[in-house]
């Protein structure tokens, strides 16, 4: 019987393995790793929707400026929908409200877009 022990040792010397130390500081680093990735993402996101809301507000008051520049008044942001300067009027569902005053064409936007 120790002849048999003796030649798996033989057999699998010189062969290193990891230690359970050696798992455990990996395993910690790819977590460290992992939540620094989650919070980056994270604040990818948040640049996004104050990207979107600016992109929202410049078409609206190019299509302000348009329509003063053919009509020579501003509008409403029905009214440009209507007139084919927008597709379509901007969609609260993103955390901010778009108005447009017909009076002077000043474009606001509520909350800011800084804030998103």
């Amino acid at each position: 019987m120790a002849g048999v022990h003796s030649a798996i040792r033989k057999h699998h010397e010189g062969e290193g393995g990891f230690t359970l130390v050696e798992l455990l500081v990996v395993i910690v680093v790819l977590g460290v790793l992992s939540a620094v990735v989650v919070f980056s993402v994270s604040g990818i996101n948040n640049k996004s929707k104050s990207a979107a809301c600016n992109s929202d507000v410049s078409a609206v008051q190019t299509a302000e400026e348009a329509y003063y520049a053919q009509n020579n008044s501003y509008t409403t942001i029905a009214n440009l929908v209507t007139a084919k300067l927008l597709r379509s009027a901007p969609t609260t569902a993103n955390g901010y409200t778009i108005s447009a005053d017909a009076t002077t064409g000043a474009v606001t936007v509520t909350p800011a877009c800084s804030t998103l």
